[in-house]
């Protein structure tokens, strides 16, 4: 039996090597999270959302049982409304504790029009749901660039957020959201404790935006956004660039706790074309993350559905930049192109884990590693991080047991 101490140390060497394009003494895995903690506990996925208490026995009770290298069912339990957090970008210590929270009960004291809780808007076991909006018109793209948080924080925020549209109602939420943030950081600093008895290394992560995926969205939404490509080209660019700084102030607020990471989440990559990718998306992602590159923050960047047309893009970053995550992409072609210049994470489709059998899924393990594995710099992981409250369990004992079985090196 090892102590904490020891298996956090364990853990973290892995993860770390792997980032370093290193071979550790085994492959790191990063877990499992989502509706499942909720319904293993025996709780309602609104209960979860809601309730920090009950969350917090949910999250150990899950971590306890399903181990893992790098957990991320630690702690935030739901969807966020990201124009918010931007407009305390010039307020670090605003933005840090409750800009980037992501709970039902920022929900219900903001009462936003972009995001759906359980046991609010939807049933009690439904997961919580982004569906964004419309909240800019296109003749407003100037004000957007001459000053993005002042319009966010001002015109959008009003907008979005029903009991933040007028000054007197704004007043009284932002005194329950600073009081709130109490309850926030106390279920934090609890979940922290809890994780690290057992084992579990601190990895703070702060959070990062492309430009573009938040002008789509928390401003235009998609559909506008696209159009907004053909019909104000220029306008969508500047906005794009006036959008990095904001960005980058929101996510090193939290470099004071001493962050590693910072996680950013692609959403309009895989239906851009190459040429519009190149044009419209990628120089300014680019330009966040050696920004945080810059202040010493390693970008962890999950590249949702399929990014195969821009993979050779990521080579433009310099070596060991940080970690490329991918849901659709084929992690085999990833690493084939990426090998010694970024640590590559994914690789099992969450489907599998959802409707597999133990035994396809030891299989489909094995021949994994055994493609992927050679040269290190690799992380296994779900195509997605979330699992379905019907997932079964014993499943996901099956990926612990073949990461355990097949990864070491």
């Amino acid at each position: 039996m090892k102590s904490p101490e020891e298996l956090a140390k364990e853990r973290l060497a892995r993860i770390e090597a792997a980032v370093n394009l290193e071979e550790p003494d085994r492959v790191p895995f990063s877990g499992v999270g989502g509706d499942v903690i909720a319904a293993y506990a025996g709780i309602t996925q609104e209960e979860f959302c809601f309730d920090y208490d009950k969350a917090k026995e949910a999250i150990v009770k899950f971590n306890r049982d399903f181990p893992c290298d790098w957990t991320f069912a630690a702690g935030f339990v739901g969807v966020g409304v990201p124009p918010f957090t931007y407009a305390f970008a010039d307020d670090p210590d605003v933005s840090a504790t409750v800009g980037m929270a992501m709970f039902g009960t920022i929900h219900d004291i903001i009462d936003d029009t972009c995001t759906r809780y359980p046991g609010r808007e939807i049933e009690k076991n439904c997961s919580p749901q982004f569906i964004g909006g419309k909240f800019m018109e296109p003749e407003e793209y100037d004000d957007l660039i001459e000053d993005p948080v002042k319009f966010i924080a001002e015109t959008i925020i009003p907008r979005i957020c029903r009991n933040m549209n007028t000054p007197r109602k704004a007043m009284a939420a932002m005194i329950r959201l600073g009081m709130e943030a109490e309850k926030i950081k106390n279920f934090t600093i609890e979940v922290g404790k809890e994780l690290a008895q057992l084992g579990y290394p601190a990895i703070p992560i702060t959070l990062g935006y492309t430009p573009l995926d938040l002008i789509g969205d928390g401003l235009r939404d998609e559909l506008n956004l696209i159009l907004d490509l053909r019909r104000y080209p220029d306008k969508v660019k500047k906005a794009c660039e006036a959008l990095v700084e904001p960005i980058l102030k929101a996510g090193l607020a939290l470099k004071p706790l001493g962050v590693k990471y910072a996680f950013i989440p692609l959403h309009l990559n895989e239906y851009l074309s190459p040429e519009l990718y190149n044009e419209f998306y990628w120089p300014y992602l680019k330009e966040v993350i050696l920004g945080f590159a810059k202040e010493g923050i390693k970008s962890f960047v999950f590249f949702e559905g399929r990014h195969d047309a821009h993979l050779e893009t990521i080579l433009d970053l310099p070596k060991g930049w940080g970690i490329a995550y991918f849901e659709k992409t084929d992690v085999r072609k990833a690493k084939e192109i990426l090998k010694g210049h970024t640590c590559v994470m994914g690789g099992v489709p969450i489907s599998l884990i959802v409707g597999g059998t133990t035994e396809k899924i030891d299989a489909y393990v094995k021949e994994l590693l055994d493609e992927v594995k050679p040269g290190g710099g690799y992380i296994l992981a779900t195509s997605v991080g979330i699992a379905p409250r019907e997932t079964p369990v014993e499943n996901i004992r099956a990926l612990i047991e073949a990461v355990e079985k097949y990864g070491r090196y």
